[in-house]
């Protein structure tokens, strides 16, 4: 019977990240053909339309978006806009959560081994990302503290520390890989070459 367990839990293991990543790529691809579908229909005759359709509209939608957000007056009126969600009592804490949560996932496109780093903390060593240099210089003047971020396992959330620099250790690994074994408390889901 153990046996039977074991072999039913590897299979969970296997499948399960696959099963999961995949249907939320189906969620957000539906989601985005779900909404698009009515707006474009409002534009072109139903007899034009195609599954799919409303996914291609969506993600051209976001790339312009993109391009206008470059542009002087568009990035005007989003900084308007978010100084407005950043005024409304309960939205203000919807919106500032998520915006950070997006800082924190926009590290990994930095490609700069310097944002990862190690803080000694009661004898133990923690992984760390250098998110504000400049913060910490505002808010401390003389004292050299560097704001690092460091996530907490398995869940979206985390602390931000300021730390003296010389007590920070600069780790050779990158960005994208050091959240992963933060997140996952070091869960490697690769195997070791041999």
């Amino acid at each position: 019977m153990n046996k039977l367990i074991k072999l039913l839990l590897k299979g969970l293991a296997a499948v399960l990240p696959i099963g999961i990543t995949v249907s939320l790529i189906y969620w957000l691809l539906a989601t985005g053909e779900a909404i698009a579908q009515p707006l474009l229909l409002l534009l072109i005759p139903e007899s034009l339309y195609f599954p799919g359709l409303g996914l291609i509209a969506s993600l051209s939608m976001l790339v312009v978006t993109g391009f206008l957000v470059n542009l002087y007056g568009f990035r005007y009126l989003v900084k308007i806009s978010q100084n407005i969600f950043e005024r409304i009592p309960l939205v203000k804490s919807i919106y500032g959560a998520i915006k950070d949560m997006m800082m924190v996932f926009n590290l990994a496109e930095k490609k700069e081994m310097k944002s990862v780093v190690s803080i000694e903390w009661n004898g133990a060593q923690v992984i760390g990302f250098i998110t504000g240099e400049q913060t910490g210089q505002q808010l401390f003047g003389e004292q050299d503290l560097v704001g690092v971020y460091v996530p907490l396992s398995y869940q979206i959330g985390g602390m931000t520390l300021y730390i003296s620099r010389d007590r920070l250790t600069v780790l050779d690994i990158g960005v994208e890989e050091a959240m992963r074994l933060a997140l996952t408390a070091g869960v490697q889901s690769k195997q070791p070459e041999v």
